[in-house]
């Protein structure tokens, strides 16, 4: 949600701290915070004014009306606000329907004053501006405020001057305080405005000789902009609405929603309850907590909460397993039920999400056994099948009862079910395979003939036209009625390719002649092309750097789609604005300031461009036009008949509850003319009215169907167009959010727009207006389809609508990628591996998690075990290979590797180049030599030859030993590498039979020569194939095997890689210049018959 309370201590130390103003305000930062662990000797010295002044007392937990209720101390001193705490702190008290504890207070000092003195000030925001609340009587009896206070209405993007407050606000103040008041006021709005408040409330406001006093105050924020304020914000804590605990759980999901793309949200309403959900979509969770208090179930009502945005299986696995841990703590008599609902996706992959619950339901299905829970299951959306398989496999082998359904069954249909109040059907019908989209398989054998014409064959009209109406000077510009034709091309801003492609496919099956989408713009790369398919055939779409030049090159386009990121969504939307071509803007981000939508809203109104959004998936006029990823994938395309038009226009705030509807309203009709998810904001670009005005004036729609929710009072204005008379087509609407009205504290629902601020906003009122105003409204959401069949049926009886036959559409192809995931097809893999997986939400080599890498210490060595040899070595095994690396790492300038690395980095190469030129040196003569022995010594070892007969046998054969050897070191000046080696092999390994043996054949070739010592090399090799052979983790053949295969050798090019780059890095230090080797280290030597 945006706008958040604040108590009213954070409030107060934001206008303290970042107020400007001439007046003087008083008591800054003079408050003092209580709660049960308060140390009051602490307390006294780090506010010594305790002990002095006389002081006011009051709980700051978001209750309204404190003085009223009693709630509040007045003029006591400090023991006497510790006996009034005495009564007070941590007790139970009952406000409303709300029951909670008594937990942080406030203590303030006392201002003496007269009823004379205090006023009522307020500052909220509206779609059209901020709104100015002054009266000259505050206090706990201002009665009603919104009648008699004086009132200035702040434009956006316009400032409030000390003039206009003087004038418009306080024209029944004395003349004395009127210049300190108006200053404070102007002072307040800016802080308002820059602090990105959206409610501020000041009552009372005492204003006397001495200044300006802030007696009790209460406030909300827009939470959205916190990327911009949290250098003045700081950490804000939110605190929970009076009646409802702060759960820790609600706190580490409200922190994996932060961490997130996708939209994580959990309320817990009553811990005890025995009817849990688990519900994806902010509006579909509304509508599923509706039925639920429908039908009785309020009381037992555990939570509410939403998953949407494409969660990760692994963000839906923590998410589900924090509601599984929560609902079996405690047993319910009766059982308890989990329902795990949702709409039809537009873009999540359901069965991603759904085996993330598969993996929390088996983690907990003891519990859940012993709680007696069933689950009832209800989803659709892309790859929703293999979603509900995998749900119902998981209820047979667990034995936990577990009822699926698809998109045949109503979405809200479960909660009857689980309620108890209508059956359980034993096998419900199932809906087409997701694969069927391949085939023209509809089943309908009608579609209306009017709008098909219109939409397919009929040439352009001019309500079709596309511009917006001109106007007469300094009024703003008029808006297209129609927004999106057959030939409509759009800009898609973001490298988003999934819904490019969709919007693609959607073009296809529509048999447009063009795709709809002429280019995208991407900041972050240089101008080139991207691949698409285009039914069979593939197509290159330019991408450009800026959006400048895709206008340029294509003047065509009338359409923008943005799918910008919250922060750059604002910027790219203005800039987008200033190309008269564009008509209309999609704007798909969520969490844009509400400060910042309302300055887009203004812009657009005054250049007669089109909103829709933020927060909002898009929308879709079948046969001619969609948004990204509305409608979601092609079988939802055909399933929904989308792909021609139907009668009924539409208008949601959800994107998910627009899909369902795209469902419920092809199954009770001819099909969607138009639909569009105008968002889940409080101010979306463009409102219900201004689509259903749009509709009215459109020739092939012949009903209208509105999704409201609770919040706002938009709907009334759907009441007053049929007053009027301006709306004359019939109009189905439902206001989801009734449930609001049955809770005991404020719950915010998904959609920062579904709240109530006053009685008219709830969805009970708003539902009630529209049927007293002659709107069909349902008596439930479970209704809302049984009411559009029953309007349309009536349309088609009095012959408004046709029905035509109907035209299947083109056949498309299936994505390879998505038919792979359907398990339709099959391909050997390009390549395999069984080292390392990166596709969780945690590396694993090779089985092992990498935090359990860390947790267990397992160093580099442990680490290369796993990687390499696909074991777990033994703490000595993983310290030996440790102790290879530290001791082959360099052994400095002179020799190839290094020599070459040395000439390369001084050649001005990189450093990938030095290093590669430093290793391709290595080989059989320089530090290759582990491989070829350890192969040498295991055969003849392996063979029974005795140590003196492999010598002999090589010397014959003419073949050097390798690993024997140095060009340094000798018996008399040994390699310590070697020796400190040999010490902690000695030591630690169980069997050291191959290093015995060259041991035995050191001893023999180093009486013929000193130098010929078994070498590091060598040592290396022959000691772990010892490591291999004995530690007890691999067969003889896996040992053997890794000898074969190079593995040793790696041991040295990894070690030595760290020499090599501490060469390159010293050069480059030092400043070397190229390299040019002396002509007198150069034995020139030419041909004799040359040099005469």
């Amino acid at each position: 949600m945006s706008a958040k309370a604040i108590s009213e201590q954070t409030a107060k130390e934001f206008l303290y701290k970042y107020i400007c103003t001439s007046a003087a305000v008083q008591n800054r930062f003079r408050y003092a915070r209580v709660t049960a662990d308060t140390d009051w000797d602490r307390l006294t010295q780090d506010h010594p004014w305790l002990l002095t002044e006389r002081l006011v007392v009051k709980p700051d937990q978001l209750i309204k009306r404190r003085g009223k209720l009693g709630l509040v101390g007045i003029n006591l001193d400090l023991q006497g606000v510790q006996k009034w705490l005495e009564r007070h702190l941590m007790k139970e008290t009952t406000i409303g329907k709300a029951k909670g504890v008594l937990k942080n207070f406030l203590i303030e000092p006392f201002v003496p004053h007269t009823q004379e003195e205090e006023f009522y000030l307020c500052i909220y925001a509206t779609r059209e501006g901020d709104h100015v609340l002054f009266h000259h009587e505050g206090g706990v009896d201002v009665g009603d405020v919104d009648a008699k206070a004086q009132r200035h209405m702040v434009a956006v993007d316009e400032k409030l001057s000390e003039d206009q407050v003087t004038e418009k606000l306080l024209t029944h103040v004395s003349d004395e305080k009127k210049g300190a008041l108006a200053s404070f006021i102007v002072g307040l709005f800016s802080l308002y405005e820059d602090l990105y408040f959206t409610y501020l409330e000041i009552n009372p406001l005492v204003a006397t000789q001495d200044g300006v006093y802030i007696l009790d105050m209460a406030a909300k924020i827009d939470a959205t902009a916190d990327y911009i304020c949290k250098p003045k914000w700081g950490d804000v804590e939110f605190p929970p609405s009076f009646g409802r605990e702060a759960y820790p759980e609600e706190a580490y999901i409200a922190d994996l929603d932060a961490k997130s793309g996708a939209s994580l949200k959990l309320t817990l309403l009553n811990p005890r309850g025995r009817i849990w959900t688990m519900v994806a979509g902010g509006g579909a969770s509304v509508v599923y907590s509706d039925t639920i208090c429908d039908l009785g179930g309020v009381d037992e009502l555990a939570n509410y909460g939403e998953y949407s945005g494409a969660p990760s299986e692994q963000q839906t696995y923590d998410y589900a397993k924090t509601i599984l841990s929560l609902m079996t703590r405690e047993k319910h008599p009766e059982g308890k039920v989990l329902i795990i609902g949702g709409s039809i996706a537009n873009f999540t992959n359901v069965a991603a999400t759904f085996k993330g619950i598969v993996r929390a339901i088996k983690n907990y299905q003891v519990p859940l056994k012993e709680h007696e829970v069933t689950i009832f299951v209800r989803r659709g959306g892309p790859n929703y099948q293999e979603g509900l398989r995998v749900m119902g496999e998981v209820g047979k082998t667990t034995g936990i009862p577990i009822h699926v359904f698809g998109t045949e069954t109503h979405m809200t249909a479960i909660v009857g079910m689980a309620l108890g109040h209508r059956p359980i059907p034993n096998q419900p019908p199932m809906d087409a395979h997701t694969a069927n989209f391949l085939l023209n398989a509809s089943n309908s054998a009608v579609t209306p003939a009017a709008t098909r014409t219109a939409s397919f064959s009929e040439p352009k009209t001019s309500s079709d036209s596309c511009p917006a109406k001109k106007t007469k000077a300094g009024l703003p510009a008029a808006k297209a009625t129609t927004l999106f034709r057959k030939n409509t091309k759009a800009i898609v801003w973001g490298m988003q390719t999934r819904a490019v492609q969709g919007m693609m496919d959607f073009d296809y099956v529509c048999s447009r002649e063009e795709p709809s989408v002429a280019a995208m713009v991407y900041p972050f790369t240089g101008d080139h092309k991207q691949k698409f398919y285009w039914g069979h055939k593939e197509i290159l779409l330019p991408v450009y750097k800026n959006m400048a030049d895709a206008m340029k090159k294509h003047p065509e386009v009338d359409v923008l789609i943005s799918f910008a990121s919250l922060r750059s969504a604002f910027d790219s939307t203005v800039e987008a604005m200033q190309y008269p071509q564009i008509h209309t803007i999609a704007i798909i981000a969520e969490g844009i300031p509400e400060a910042l939508t309302r300055k887009l809203i203004k812009m657009a109104d005054e250049k007669g461009i089109t909103i829709i959004g933020p927060a909002t998936v898009g929308g879709i006029k079948p046969g001619c036009f969609k948004i990204g990823n509305t409608g979601g994938m092609l079988d939802n395309i055909l399933a929904s008949k989308l792909y021609r038009p139907g009668s009924v226009a539409y208008v949601s705030r959800s994107g998910g509850m627009s899909n369902e509807l795209n469902n419920i309203i092809s199954r009770t009709t001819d099909g969607v003319y138009e639909g569009v998810a105008i968002g889940g904001d409080r101010y979306p670009g463009s409102t219900f009215m201004d689509h259903i005005l749009r509709y009215q004036d459109t020739p092939g729609v012949e009903m209208i169907v509105v999704l409201g929710e609770i919040g706002g009072t938009e709907e009334y204005k759907i009441c007053q167009g049929i007053r009027e008379g301006r709306l004359t087509k019939p109009v189905v609407c439902w206001c989801i959010g009734t449930c609001a009205t049955m809770f005991a504290s404020e719950v915010q629902f998904g959609h920062a727009g579904a709240c109530a601020n006053q009685a008219s906003e709830t969805a009970v009122a708003k539902n009630q207006a529209l049927r007293d105003a002659g709107v069909y409204v349902p008596k439930s959401f479970d209704e809302l389809g049984d009411v559009i069949k029953t309007v349309y049926d009536e349309l088609v009886a009095d012959g408004t609508i046709t029905p035509a036959q109907e035209v299947p559409p083109p056949t498309v192809p299936m994505d390879y990628s998505w038919a792979r995931e359907l398990g339709l097809i099959r391909k050997p893999a390009s390549f395999m591996t069984s080292i390392c997986d990166e596709r969780g939400q945690e590396l694993i080599y090779a089985g092992m998690p990498i935090t359990d890498v860390f947790k267990e210490e397992m160093g580099l060595g442990g680490v290369l075990g796993l990687l390499w040899f696909q074991r777990r070595l033994p703490r000595y095994a993983c310290h030996f290979i440790e102790m290879c690396l530290m001791v082959t790492a360099d052994h400095g300038p002179a020799v190839s590797g290094a020599h070459n690395t040395i000439v390369c980095a001084r050649a001005g190469k990189d450093l990938v180049s030095s290093l590669t030129s430093g290793l391709l040196t290595i080989g059989d003569r320089f530090g290759g030599a582990l491989d070829a022995a350890a192969k040498q010594f295991s055969k003849a070892f392996d063979s029974g030859m005795l140590p003196m007969e492999f010598v002999n046998k090589m010397k014959k054969d003419g073949k050097l030993i390798m690993g024997i050897g140095h060009r340094v070191k000798s018996i008399n000046n040994p390699d310590m590498r070697v020796q400190i080696l040999k010490d902690f092999v000695k030591q630690h390994f169980p069997s050291t039979q191959l290093l015995d043996y060259a041991l035995d054949v050191e001893k023999i070739t180093t009486s013929k020569k000193p130098n010929l010592i078994l070498n590091v090399d060598g040592f290396i090799g022959v000691a772990f194939v010892d490591l291999l052979r004995t530690c007890g983790g691999f067969t003889r053949d896996e040992a053997d095997e890794f000898v074969e295969i190079g593995a040793l050798n790696g041991i040295f090019v990894l070690g030595r890689s760290m020499g090599f780059i501490g060469h390159y890095l010293d050069q480059k230090r030092l400043k070397q210049g190229l390299y040019r080797h002396p002509w007198d280290d150069i034995s020139y030597v030419l041909p004799e018959h040359m040099s005469m």
